[in-house]
């Protein structure tokens, strides 16, 4: 789930289920939001099963989140029994050493593989298969586009999805009618486009052997288009999970945005709910396929209730009924196969002018690879998001400023 609740700053500090005479025990799980909203929409169903076991919810922005945890994996100090873990910090946290091994017993995890989407199990996977985290929800790239604005200019979804040129121009087109903004970063097109098409067991910026790839042919192709978009004026240089950011869909200044399915929700729920109807979502440009956020559930090595945590992971990650409701409460699009095969996955999207856009997602994700994480894609997100800033605001040639990215990467892994 990465980057859609960074704009979140509020903690929340959650107590679910009555004191009782008797001292229950108390599970202690930290997420992000809306983690804490799907936590406790399904604790009805989890003091059926124990009655006797209260979970005391902490909920920080994604950010606040991951650091803090850091710290409590880094001192022993205010750990809690399970934690969310995005993938984007998956590789990170696994590389520190302190998440139980769930490939081992008792956990045994490898034999609930065959019930997830086939390539998350391999996102939370070591490579002398320790297992960090049990799947929970993921996030099938897409475009999200508001019609009205395309109708306006003439621009069919095709024109949108035909190729990546295609879809520059038909943002010149948009800007040309109506003077709507195509995206509203040049960096959402790099994002997609150095994770979209890759193949089984690649890295996004490092090979099988963890030397950085960032001067590839994939990553020149992605700033060229990033600089066209730029150059031609169709980014509106809105940082994603701004204000501005907001403003742009409310005000229907951005014309399209690509992201996880899961920006759908909220869209609908708080980014901007006045424009039910307008927006649709399809498949990326050029047929590409790609993986944009996702969550997995941890025990810190250090945790002093991991057969009670264990069993609540699995509560959360392997019943049909948990998956769903959370879909449908916070639009966490399910990991576990038999939940995706619901009929609520054929229903029309209202939001979405009634478009059947969850079969679409379900489709995308079927396509999507299983991808190597390394412990410093974080260390070479942050180099060739730097690297990026260089070409589109300062003009420098993308070959120079994608070396620097590479050798700063190399340097500080070798450190």
């Amino acid at each position: 789930m990465k980057y859609r609740f960074s704009v979140l700053a509020t903690t929340a500090l959650l107590g679910f289920a009555a004191a009782s005479a008797n001292a229950n025990t108390t599970l202690k799980v930290a997420v992000f939001p809306k983690l804490d909203q799907e936590i406790k929409d399904a604790l009805p169903a989890w003091k059926k099963l124990h009655p006797d076991v209260d979970v005391q919810v902490s909920a920080l922005a994604i950010g606040d989140h991951h650091n803090a945890m850091t710290t409590a994996l880094a001192t022993g100090s205010d750990l809690p029994d399970v934690m969310a873990v995005e993938v984007g910090f998956i590789g990170r946290f696994a590389a520190g050493g302190g998440l139980e091994n769930l490939a081992k017993a008792p956990y045994n995890a490898g034999q609930y593989k065959d019930q997830f989407i086939h390539y998350t199990f391999a996102q939370a996977t070591t490579e002398d298969g320790t297992i960090v985290g049990m799947p929970a929800d993921i996030g099938p790239g897409t475009l999200f586009y508001r019609k009205d604005i395309l109708d306006k200019a003439g621009v069919t979804e095709a024109d949108l999805t035909r190729s990546w040129d295609s879809y520059l121009a038909a943002g010149q087109k948009i800007k040309k009618a109506t003077g709507a903004y195509l995206l509203a970063s040049a960096r959402d097109i790099e994002d997609i486009y150095i994770r979209a098409d890759l193949k089984e067991g690649d890295g996004v910026y490092f090979d099988k052997k963890g030397n950085p790839v960032v001067t590839s042919p994939r990553f020149i192709k992605a700033f060229e288009l990033a600089k066209k978009t730029r150059e031609l004026g169709l980014d509106a240089k809105i940082t994603p999970w701004s204000n501005e950011w907001a403003e742009g869909f409310k005000r229907g200044s951005i014309s399209t945005q690509m992201m996880g399915a899961w920006l759908g929700g909220h869209l609908s729920s708080w980014l901007a709910p006045d424009t039910k109807g307008l927006w649709r979502a399809t498949n990326l440009p050029n047929g590409a396929y790609a993986s944009f956020g996702g969550t997995f559930y941890s025990i810190p090595t250090k945790a002093t209730q991991k057969a009670l945590s264990w069993e609540f992971i699995k509560f959360l990650t392997t019943r049909q009924d948990i998956q769903l409701d959370s879909f449908q409460s916070i639009d966490a699009f399910p990991a576990l196969l038999s939940a995706q095969k619901s009929d609520f996955f054929a229903q029309p999207v209202a939001f979405l002018g009634g478009e059947k856009a969850r079969v679409i997602w379900r489709d995308a994700a079927s396509h999507i690879p299983s991808i190597q994480r390394s412990k410093y894609d974080q260390v070479a997100e942050e180099a060739v998001h730097s690297a990026l800033d260089k070409v589109v605001d300062n003009n420098e040639d993308i070959h120079t400023a994608l070396q620097e990215a590479q050798d700063e990467i190399a340097h500080r892994v070798r450190r």
